[in-house]
């Protein structure tokens, strides 16, 4: 690797991670000559973990209050609309779509990969985007000059569907147990935790700054 790495494990149904976004973009743009950036889809709800709005609304109702509060970001009201009546809401929280989503749009602008992922957040919880829709995406093809066709073949093929899931798997061996998750990777064997769980942007700058001058890059 040319130089050290971000490496910042979230998941796109992760509140926390959507209310650390603002944080994530500000860190990458301070350091954006220093670090790269990679982000890790998690899968948090794939398989059994999958799950009806109707059976976590009760959680998110208290949940993310805690987010709005402590990042100071704020959830829309199309979002809550579902999770104010859960009971009229089709949705499901499955990890899998965004995730390949992802893994698509890495195929076009790999440095661009954060911005895409943060969309996302931005899709579900402030405009109330079902992302496990395939028109959830549409309207960020258009922002990245994306052929739909092309996206949409993309998004049915198991090779990208694959990529997902070996970013799942690459989350389980840095032993990430929930989300956000940050590292900075040295090299290909040396990764130091920075981040686990929301970080305020002035604690992780200075975390990072510390191991930069000790000669992570």
């Amino acid at each position: 690797m040319d130089k050290p790495a971000l490496i910042y494990c979230y998941d796109a149904y992760c509140g926390w991670c959507y209310g650390f976004s603002p944080v994530i973009k500000q860190i990458a743009a301070d350091f954006e000559d220093r670090l790269d950036v990679e982000v890790l889809s998690g899968g948090m709800l794939i398989g059994e973990q999958v799950v009806s709005i109707e059976k976590t609304a009760p959680f998110i109702q208290g949940a993310y209050k805690n987010v709005e509060e402590l990042t100071g970001i704020k959830f829309g009201e199309d979002f809550l609309w579902h999770i104010n009546n859960p009971e009229q809401s089709d949705w499901y929280m499955n990890s899998e779509k965004p995730a390949i989503a992802l893994s698509v749009f890495k195929s076009y602008y790999p440095f661009r990969q954060l911005e895409f992922a943060t969309d996302l957040q931005y899709a579900l919880n402030y405009e109330g985007r079902d992302l496990d829709d395939d028109e959830a995406y549409r309207h960020l093809l258009d922002k990245y000059s994306i052929v739909p066709e092309a996206f949409y073949a993309k998004l049915q093929d198991p090779e990208f569907k694959e990529q997902a899931y070996y970013e799942f798997a690459l989350c389980k061996q840095l032993q990430v147990t929930g989300f956000p998750q940050l590292f900075l990777q040295e090299n290909d064997s040396k990764f130091y935790l920075i981040a686990k769980g929301y970080t305020a942007y002035g604690d992780l700058k200075a975390r990072i700054l510390h191991l930069l001058e000790e000669g992570a890059g």
